[in-house]
């Protein structure tokens, strides 16, 4: 078990966003934690915090030395029923950038010191509260920008995939004890049929790793989003159609050509899905340095793209700009939109089949806002994965689970081999034990102590 040596410390962190706001919090955590909140708050019944029960809310001053900060609140959280399973305090200010630093300075100067980033969590971790993979769901969560992922997150920090690598981990350690008795009583072996048999228990095992591994993709697209590029040439409404999709307004639009020039990204849930929205800037000669390296990464956008939207204006005849660019984009998935459809048709739809053959054309209005249904259910079928968005189920999404789970299968799958060649039992033990090691790597059962610090170093400081 990875060994932490400042638990004695007691920290402290502001635990509310920067910014203004109505309500600022500054949390501790710690063996002296409530002597610390006592020497920077007064409680306004002339109670102690000391002798406050836990779980309990209290009114009254905050202080620094002499000199009354804030009035506000404090929470009372006692050992072992808290978030670190150590005596936690909160207190509630007014959400002021200046009075939730000057609680902070108070509380420092009072014998806390500031935690490090996602030191809360680690200590959590550390006392056995929550196991590894539930502390990283923490983060998932906070950045959750989708309803999906935010349902998987909570499902892993429900502990459901630590649950479900904990089965897979009995199971391979009754196959270890198996082989290691071999190992110790070799007059006790198994024949060819019993060897296989137990070959067959380790594949089995490599196939529920296999099963968590495959979701690894459809994690990512529920973490980051189905990454969408908005392209064509300047004044087809891409910014405009990016507005509708998002539903409010985040791009400028104006009649004057050019005026996206740095790619916009914003998040979208369409129909359930999450997607990445990219609204590039207009492809077309470049005129001057700015426009170069606009186009540039329009390009560049469009190249990583998983689906592109090619937006043609409808109520003009295909131009020689609109034909390069789906020269350009003729591999990627594609769905060409066919926008200003409340104007007089300029385009056929045989002049799209003839432009893209193989690609969905969809006819919308993105001023009048019609069109957009159809549109979206077009998108939803280019995913290919409708059905699959849920968020149910495990899904792993972190790319460390994803390698850690990917060796302990390469393990499984030669302790199968070893296993059905008759090679001695010494060798497959020793691969069903990397399979075994690799499952803890994910859960922290064991687990490097540089890359637990790497691992909570991306969290805020004050989770």
């Amino acid at each position: 078990m990875y060994q932490y040596r400042s638990l004695e410390d007691t920290i402290a962190a502001i635990a509310t966003p920067p910014g203004q706001g109505g309500i600022g919090i500054v949390r501790l955590s710690g063996t002296q934690a409530l002597t610390v909140a006592g020497r920077i708050f007064q409680m306004k019944n002339g109670k102690t915090i000391a002798d406050a029960p836990t779980h309990t809310v209290h009114y009254g001053r905050i202080i620094h030395g002499d000199q009354m900060i804030d009035e506000g609140l404090i929470t009372v959280m006692r050992a072992p029923k808290s978030y670190t399973t150590e005596d936690v305090v909160e207190v509630h200010c007014h959400g002021g950038m200046a009075a939730v630093r000057a609680v902070l300075e108070a509380a420092l100067d009072a014998g806390a010191r500031l935690a490090e980033p996602g030191e809360f969590t680690k200590r959590a971790f550390i006392h056995g509260r929550i196991d590894l993979a539930q502390a990283e769901a923490v983060l998932d969560i906070i950045q959750a920008k989708t309803q999906a992922f935010l349902r998987a997150g909570h499902a892993h920090l429900q502990g459901e995939l630590s649950a479900a690598l904990g089965k897979i981990r009995d199971a391979l350690m009754e196959i270890y004890t198996t082989v290691e008795a071999f190992i110790n009583f070799p007059e006790d072996d198994i024949d060819a049929k019993g060897r296989n048999v137990l070959a067959q228990q380790m594949k089995a095992q490599e196939q529920k790793i296999g099963h968590l591994v495959k979701s690894a993709n459809q994690g990512r697209l529920l973490k980051e989003g189905l990454r969408i590029v908005l392209c064509g040439r300047p004044n087809v409404g891409k910014s405009s159609l990016l507005n509708v999709l998002l539903k409010h307004d985040r791009a400028i639009v104006t009649s004057m050509p050019g005026t996206t020039r740095d790619p916009l990204e914003e998040y979208a849930q369409i129909k359930g899905i999450p997607f990445q929205v990219i609204d590039t800037a207009g492809i077309l000669e470049p005129r001057d340095i700015v426009e170069q390296e606009a186009v540039k990464r329009s390009r560049r956008h469009m190249e990583d793209a998983d689906i592109v939207f090619l937006i043609l204006d409808a109520a003009q005849p295909l131009s020689k700009e609109d034909t390069r660019l789906a020269g350009q984009i003729k591999d990627r998935t594609t769905i060409v939109v066919l926008n200003k459809s409340d104007l007089p048709a300029r385009i056929s739809s045989e002049d799209v089949q003839r432009l893209l053959p193989d690609s969905p054309a969809v006819r919308v209005s993105a001023l009048r806002k019609t069109g957009i249904d159809d549109l979206e259910s077009a998108l939803i079928t280019c995913a290919g994965q409708a059905n699959h968005f849920d968020g149910q189920g495990i899904l792993i999404s972190n790319i460390r689970h994803v390698q850690a789970l990917k060796f302990a299968q390469e393990h499984l799958a030669h302790a199968v081999t070893l296993t059905q060649q008759d090679t001695s039992w010494e060798f497959v033990s020793e691969e069903i034990k990397g399979a075994v090691n690799q499952l803890d790597a994910v859960t922290g059962r064991n687990i490097d102590a540089d890359l637990l610090d790497r691992i909570f170093s991306t969290f805020c400081i004050g989770k």
